[in-house]
């Protein structure tokens, strides 16, 4: 029995939250970009661009508060929209206090009338911000919003930063004050990137977890957009496990949206310590599973693959499977490879024995004395090949640092790149490293000028 660790009740004891609401296409994420400081939020001229809730660290006038973009809030809403709908809704009842923007150029439409309603029932403190307020005119026409009955609107322009200053002073009066610094945890949950293909269900994986729906799943591949971090208890522990939009086949060819999101998945593989690459067990390993295990090779995080949606892969299927691993999954032959269905929880409580081990294996460390015992006994056992009349030798090694393992070698001369691929195979051989890339960095010794 997995449980969900909400992210409001451990944020409440850290940051207080603010909630981002309003109907579609009125410039959240615009507001949410202006208010952290950077382009994070995946921002698109149309509406339903945002589609899960979405949280980040935000700053104003030293108080640290954490900022939750939602998507377009519409109770009519059907499909796929009456669950964005729905995570809005979740998002204002977790805050400490909302921020409810209005599109002023429209003015007040029904559906801002139905949200009000929502928040009312919510009883939570609500900032009113009137958006899309570019001049003196516009401020006028903002006025109109006191009707709605959620006291004064804050005229503010997203895009242009005008009056996001006095909005923010409103934000932080509505806003608890956090406990003071001594209060606060040090460290942090284990920190896990969900990655993979488009709909090869790396959100359903994270509901299953949490062992309740947290992030929007559709059939249609892409439904997620921006990296979700999301806190949850699994296997008697807490991890955060940072859900991503899929790698597409080619980034530059991608729309607007789909480029950005492929650019904060590369940041997510950097935030996180291990990577766990879904593939889809019914379908062949691709070529973008392979350009994303070498992401995660060049970010040097540890490594796990599960192969999902087992359910689907038949005798048949998993010969051609046991082919494309020893084929064309031979350079990470050193990761944990589970087998998993995210849609009904089968074998999902293996990915927490793996994730430890691939964990392990990247904070591996081996003294320097053992190192070059065993760098002594390979090199007496299998000498490096001479090459044009010289023999490179490995003269002392050191491990530099962990996660990932980096290794420093001191030679007379340049090794080949096949000897130092057996180099790293045997080290596996010897120290273990399970799930996590070696780093091998050569210095050859200088020749002597004369």
């Amino acid at each position: 029995m997995t449980e969900a660790v909400e992210p409001a009740a451990e944020a409440a004891t850290v940051v207080p939250v603010l909630a981002v609401v309003g109907r579609p296409n009125v410039g959240k994420s615009t507001l949410v970009n202006r208010i952290i400081g950077r382009r994070e939020a995946v921002v698109e001229d149309r509406p339903g661009v945002t589609r899960d809730r979405v949280n980040y660290d935000a700053t104003w006038s030293g108080r640290a508060f954490t900022v939750v973009d939602t998507g377009g809030w519409d109770p009519d809403a059907r499909g796929l929209a009456e669950r964005i709908a729905a995570q809005a809704q979740i998002a204002a009842t977790m805050a400490d206090a909302v921020l409810f923007v209005v599109d002023a150029t429209v003015g007040i439409t029904d559906t801002d009338e139905a949200v009000v309603k929502i928040l009312r029932r919510a009883g939570k403190p609500v900032v009113l911000a009137a958006n899309k307020v570019d001049d003196q005119r516009t401020e006028a026409e903002a006025a109109a919003l006191w009707n709605l009955g959620l006291g004064e609107p804050h005229p503010v322009s997203a895009l242009h930063g005008r009056g996001s200053g006095d909005l923010l002073d409103a934000v932080l009066a509505a806003l608890p004050e956090p406990p003071p610094e001594s209060e606060r945890e040090v460290g942090g949950p284990r920190r896990i990137a969900l990655v993979g293909k488009p709909n090869v269900g790396k959100s359903s994986l994270l509901n299953k977890l949490a062992g309740e729906e947290r992030v929007v799943v559709d059939h249609v591949a892409g439904t997620t957009v921006d990296p979700v971090d999301e806190l949850v208890d699994f296997g008697g522990r807490t991890w955060r496990f940072i859900d991503t939009a899929g790698i597409r086949k080619r980034v530059k060819e991608a729309s607007g949206q789909e480029y950005y999101a492929s650019l904060r998945t590369s940041t997510a593989i950097d935030r996180a310590e291990v990577a766990v690459l879904l593939i889809d067990g019914s379908d062949s390993v691709s070529e973008q599973d392979l350009r994303i295990i070498q992401t995660i090779r060049d970010a040097g995080r540890a490594l796990v693959i599960a192969f999902n949606k087992w359910d689907l892969v038949d005798e048949e299927r998993r010969y051609y499977l046991d082919r494309e691993v020893e084929r064309d999954l031979v350079q990470v032959q050193w990761a944990p490879r589970i087998n998993i269905t995210a849609r009904t929880g089968w074998h999902i409580d293996r990915l927490v024995p793996a994730l430890d081990r691939a964990l392990e294996g990247w904070e591996t460390r081996v003294s320097t004395g053992a190192l070059n015992a065993f760098l002594g006994r390979l090199v007496a056992e299998h000498p490096h090949p001479v090459r044009s009349g010289k023999q490179p030798k490995i003269l002392f090694g050191t491990q530099a640092s962990v996660a990932p393992p980096t290794f420093i070698l001191f030679t007379s001369g340049r090794l080949d790149a096949s000897y130092e691929r057996y180099l790293e195979r045997r080290l596996r051989e010897e120290f273990g490293f399970v799930g996590t890339p070696i780093v091998l960095q050569q210095r050859p010794r200088e020749k002597r000028k004369r």
